[in-house]
């Protein structure tokens, strides 16, 4: 199969679909691998890195679409990308679809077999794709969070953890799962005051098995995110439903009751938010001021570290790809449950159903398409 990875061009994005050792994979397996010039310099890999390992350098990104028969990116195409769409082309990326219409349209048009990083799921329901940026997007939400507390960002100028004889700051954290888990992890270990909330009181109690009295756990609900976010210093949004639109736990009434100054990170922001007062925000203008609240909404977090992000991310994707190289699409998702529960769309059909229900497309079965 012919294989395709061009430079990503997304605000300040600077990682990238394939690495080097991703490539040799690919072409020891016995595919051939189109990389755009210039595509890893971001992340630290050179032309240089990409040409030993096998792949062919190509100049321009629309060359390397019109070529190859699957795409690996990292974030979604830019609607500056719609029209290289063409039918059978696979796509394997990240497509939160369910806050991206327009996207979800031009991928339907042009009949593209669409893969989705973040809806492939493994039996027990982990989400192997996803799961290395939630843990950086957990990790740094607490270390942005901790910045634009400083007050030259608008924040209320408290230092996460204190120092003896001042108090350490109040840190919420709406969702349980590996965003959150990881950024409770980054807040106990700077010495803040932790409470985190979720609605799975199973998983709670992971938690606190985990951290102990180091933190306190709350059961999910309007009145407790309400007490809780009113003495928060900072709020790490990190709920998530696979392929869905993120409920909203953070309401906009919640913020006239909190402290002047506090953060709020919304960590769920690719996948609409779960902050009703969240709108998607960049690198380069991180942070919006409502109701006196700092409002964090940057939609690629992980960017900020694509060294790391680069790596963690290939680590988990490399061998889904490399299944559906070497079988086909359709019959990798035969063979395997997983693949095909990252396919969102296929030639023109929607096939994921929490994509479907959020956008309002009728939703067909995979199985019934293949």
């Amino acid at each position: 199969m012919k294989i395709g990875c061009v430079k990503e061009i997304k605000n300040n994005e600077f990682r990238v679909g394939l690495t080097p050792d991703n490539v040799k994979a690919y072409v020891a397996a016995g595919h051939h691998v189109y990389i755009e010039k210039g595509a890893g310099i971001g992340s630290g890999f050179s032309d240089n890195e990409y040409v030993d390992a096998g792949a062919s350098l190509i100049d321009n990104a629309a060359d390397v679409w019109n070529l190859v028969e699957m795409m690996v990116k990292v974030k979604e195409p830019l609607p500056c990308e719609y029209p290289l769409f063409r039918e059978g082309l696979i796509l394997y990326t990240y497509l939160h679809l369910a806050a991206d219409r327009e996207q979800a349209d031009a991928l339907l048009k042009g009949k593209v077999k669409a893969v989705a990083y973040e809806t492939l799921q493994e039996k027990d329901r982990s989400l192997p794709c996803l799961a290395p940026m939630s843990q950086i997007a957990g990790r740094l939400s607490i270390q942005e969070g901790a910045k634009y507390l400083e007050k030259k960002f608008g924040g209320e100028g408290i230092l996460l953890a204190g120092v003896p004889g001042t108090p350490k700051a109040n840190v919420v954290i709406l969702g349980g799962g590996t965003v959150g888990m990881n950024a409770c992890k980054i807040a106990v270990g700077m010495g803040a005051n932790v409470t985190i909330l979720d609605v799975n009181l199973k998983r709670l109690e992971e938690l606190d098995n985990m951290f102990g009295a180091h933190i306190q756990t709350l059961v999910s609900n309007d009145s407790n995110v309400e007490r809780a976010v009113k003495d928060a210093d900072l709020v790490i949004g990190s709920v998530l439903i696979p392929g869905g639109s993120t409920p909203k736990l953070f309401k906009k009434k919640y913020l006239p009751e909190m402290k002047d100054g506090a953060v709020f990170v919304d960590v769920a922001i690719d996948q609409g938010g779960c902050g009703e007062s969240s709108h998607v925000t960049t690198h380069d203008d991180p942070v919006f001021i409502e109701d006196s609240v700092v409002h964090y909404c940057v939609g690629n977090m992980p960017g900020a570290v694509p060294r790391t992000s680069t790596i963690a991310l290939t680590n988990a994707t490399l061998k889904y790809g490399l299944q559906i190289a070497a079988n086909g699409l359709e019959e990798a998702c035969k063979m395997s449950e997983v693949i095909a529960s990252g396919v969102n769309c296929y030639k023109g059909k929607v096939t994921n159903k929490n994509v479907a229900i959020a956008l309002g497309y009728e939703y067909e079965e995979l199985s019934s398409l293949i």
